[in-house]
């Protein structure tokens, strides 16, 4: 993967460059490699400052998005991916009280 590279403005968050994952099933398997307490750090980095990503994201069009601010969008869908097991589940296999691993993929 190349190197951490995100808008200036969110250079702090080079550390989780590896976080930014962009498929739903990349962010899934992370999300269950990982223990809770980087599930935990993630979390308690990047939910204080989503309003901010938020409202900078905002300015781009989803069809355009430069590759710096795609990875800090690919940052915000693995924030939405971990916050139920953070907030609800205190575990990253079990979401909505079902073990993902259960889950048999059926599409591509």
């Amino acid at each position: 993967m190349a190197e951490a590279q995100l808008p200036d403005q969110f250079q702090d968050l080079n550390a989780y460059f590896e976080w930014s994952l962009g498929s739903e099933r990349e962010r899934s398997a992370k999300r269950q490699a990982s223990d809770i307490a980087a599930l935990e750090e993630f979390y308690a980095t990047m939910f204080p400052r989503m309003e901010e990503i938020l409202q900078f994201l905002a300015q781009y069009p989803l069809d355009n998005i430069p590759a710096d601010v795609q990875f800090l969008l690919n940052l915000t869908f693995m924030l939405a991916e971990i916050a139920p097991a953070v907030e609800n589940f205190g575990q990253p296999s079990v979401i909505d009280g079902y073990d993902v691993a259960r889950f048999k993929v059926v599409h591509n």
